[in-house]
């Protein structure tokens, strides 16, 4: 027979404390917006970014740090290409066209790579920070 698994969630720990911060008018209405963008409340949405910036609650899981730390190395070593590149044109050596195309697609892969993984990111931020999975 198969395992079943339920989804048990506990009680909300009760909130005892109170942290008051004074804001401008439209600082107030940024963090609304956000707040509504995020699905959240403005305490909720407020509380997250305070827990998130203090370092209490990480922003980036392991395995989103240990993708953004490879992408990371794709950009180093394409930009190392690019200055041997630049090197060989500013000492007047010819470079391949092909050269070109291959460096360029690697940018543009690595950016897309970026990009989708910023997306992804930012999704899970979000469903981290109204407590979904």
């Amino acid at each position: 027979m198969d395992d079943v698994k339920f989804d048990v969630r506990l009680e909300p720990e009760k909130k005892e404390r109170t942290v008051h911060a004074r804001i401008t008018a439209d600082e107030y209405a940024a963090l609304e917006e956000a707040a509504k963008a995020a699905d959240m409340t403005v305490s909720g949405f407020f509380r997250s970014l305070t827990l998130e910036g203090a370092g209490v609650r990480p922003i980036m899981i392991k395995d989103d740090r240990l993708i953004m730390a490879m992408l990371l190395e794709d950009m180093r070593a394409i930009g190392v290409n690019l200055n041997q590149v630049a090197r060989a044109l500013n000492s007047g050596r010819g470079v391949h066209p092909s050269e070109l195309d291959i460096n360029l697609a690697n940018v543009q892969r690595v950016q897309a790579a970026v990009m989708t993984e910023l997306r992804a990111l930012s999704k899970r931020a979000g469903h981290q920070r109204r407590g979904e999975r």
